[in-house]
């Protein structure tokens, strides 16, 4: 009788399992060939931060548009028409009236098909709050991209808090739709949880043009142009935060320039900080081209006149803190530059050529470079010191209260775990601003729009600014340290 009900049992359990595993092939099928199901997800800040929200998605088929938030009015909730974007669709909406200091929860997609439950928190006005920041996942591989997925997820674990995710810039390598969707398939589940402030690197928008764009559902109001990415702006808390395009003109052009004066003295903000991608300060691989010198005269010119207190910024695959600058010198009075590191594995080296010619090495605070299997770092004197808990995905954290606002960096080791056998995560920087609050003052109320033709008109003497520079300034520079550039390919296979 037992040996009767054991092989019951056993017939049971094979069927259980042919036809589970039936079932679930079946169901992953489904899902693969469900081409109405939504994916690049992204929830982002447009306009105000307390009460609006941009929404933005794919399907692969051609389908109505719905978005649903809970305890919302479907009413405030506007939608853009469906466009086909390099064989997918792309769906964008923007919902407004929503309460400050809430958090909803929210799903996208079409009456026939929904995207998992999603939330997001909006800005409670108040003047303290917490977020993170990254920088050039720029992958093109399912594991790299969950290289920087993890990143991610260690920033989020370190700072439970935070409101939203600022990403410098370099979400892919060559911006097409295989990446974007690799990128999908590692970061959707994360996005869909967290509002997110989206930079236009130069592999998002240098010679792919508008898919930084179409990828996003951002204010583009006063936004110079949106081909190559978009410069918009934004009130969190008591502060102001100027996103910018560095593709502009390879840099940035006069009617930008314009735009950021204009927009940074529109604000009695405490805080005044600057997101962009391409760094002014940087002893990585693209310091050496004309773009960088450039930045450092024009860039930080309006950040001086403007009092900009945090420019953050990426391109180089390296940890760079500056001393506080003010015209290019070291002055307590100004600004605070951080090149944000990688969340990726590519990760750049020192050009020791640039040092004290394109950029002043007494400027460094803090410097971390990790190419070559080495967790190198600037200790005053050189870049030879070396740290293993230094290699690995670089992510940042930033936190206002009031007058104060604390910065750290940490590093997620690509090796390296913990006592409980975690990947180990490393605080490698921390800093602290303070100021005395409510002393900004709006010295410009005007309309800040740039039309077509003011752009247009606007290059002319962009093209003459940046021609002017790199040739009167940076070309005799760098023909003076071709001995060392020639020295570096020679012996570091460097350049």
């Amino acid at each position: 009788m037992k040996n009767r009900f054991l092989s019951a049992l056993s017939l049971i359990l094979v069927f259980a399992v042919v036809f589970g595993s039936f079932t679930f092939a079946s169901a992953e099928e489904t899902a693969e060939q469900d081409d109405s199901a939504p994916f690049r997800i992204h929830v982002t800040v447009n306009g105000d931060a307390k009460s609006e929200r941009g929404f933005c998605w794919y399907t692969k088929a051609e389908t109505d548009s719905l978005v649903e938030i809970e305890g919302v009015d479907p009413a405030n909730i506007t939608y853009e028409d469906v466009f086909e974007w390099e064989g997918n669709f792309c769906h964008k909406a923007k919902v407004t009236g929503l309460e400050p200091g809430a958090e909803y929860t929210y799903t996208v997609g079409s009456r026939d098909s929904r995207s998992e439950e999603g939330r997001f928190v909006t800005d409670d006005g108040d003047s303290s709050f917490e977020f993170i920041a990254i920088a050039d996942v720029q992958a093109s591989s399912a594991e790299n991209f969950e290289k920087g997925a993890n990143t991610l997820k260690a920033a989020l674990k370190t700072l439970p808090g935070a409101e939203f995710i600022l990403n410098a810039g370099d979400y892919t390598n060559d911006s097409t739709n295989e990446e974007w969707n690799l990128y999908a398939a590692s970061f959707d589940a994360i996005n869909l949880q967290y509002t997110h402030v989206p930079v236009s690197g130069n592999h998002d928008g240098f010679g792919c043009e508008y898919w930084f764009n179409n990828m996003f559902n951002l204010d583009t109001t006063e936004s110079v142009q949106v081909k190559d990415g978009v410069n918009y702006s934004f009130d969190y808390g008591n502060a102001h935060i100027a996103v910018l395009n560095t593709n502009d003109l390879i840099s940035v052009t006069i009617p930008q320039l314009k735009w950021l004066r204009n927009d940074m003295n529109s604000t009695d903000k405490d805080w005044k900080i600057i997101a962009m991608h391409k760094s002014p300060y940087t002893l990585g691989k693209d310091g050496k081209w004309p773009d960088a010198m450039y930045l450092q005269q024009s860039l930080t010119k309006v950040a001086d006149e403007c009092g900009v207190d945090l420019i953050i910024s990426g391109h180089d695959h390296q940890y760079l803190r500056t001393k506080r600058l003010k015209g290019n010198k070291l002055d307590d009075n100004g600004a605070t530059y951080v090149l944000l590191g990688t969340a990726g594995s590519k990760r750049y080296e020192v050009r020791k050529f640039l040092a004290d010619s394109f950029m002043n090495t007494k400027f460094i605070n803090t410097l971390i470079i990790q190419k070559g299997g080495y967790g190198n770092y600037w200790n005053g004197e050189d870049f030879e010191s070396t740290k293993e808990e230094n290699i690995g995905g670089c992510f940042n954290t930033i936190s206002i209260d009031g007058g104060t606002l604390t910065f750290n960096s940490y590093i997620l080791s690509d090796e390296l775990t913990d006592e409980s056998g975690e990947r180990l995560i490393t605080n490698t920087d921390t800093f602290t601003l303070e100021k005395e609050t409510g002393k900004n003052e709006i010295t410009f109320t005007g309309d800040n729009t740039t039309s077509e033709f003011e752009y247009a008109i606007g290059l002319i003497p962009s093209v003459a600014a940046l021609a002017g520079y790199a040739f009167g300034i940076w070309l005799p520079k760098f023909l003076f340290i071709v001995p060392r550039i020639l020295e570096s390919v020679i012996v570091d296979d460097t350049f």
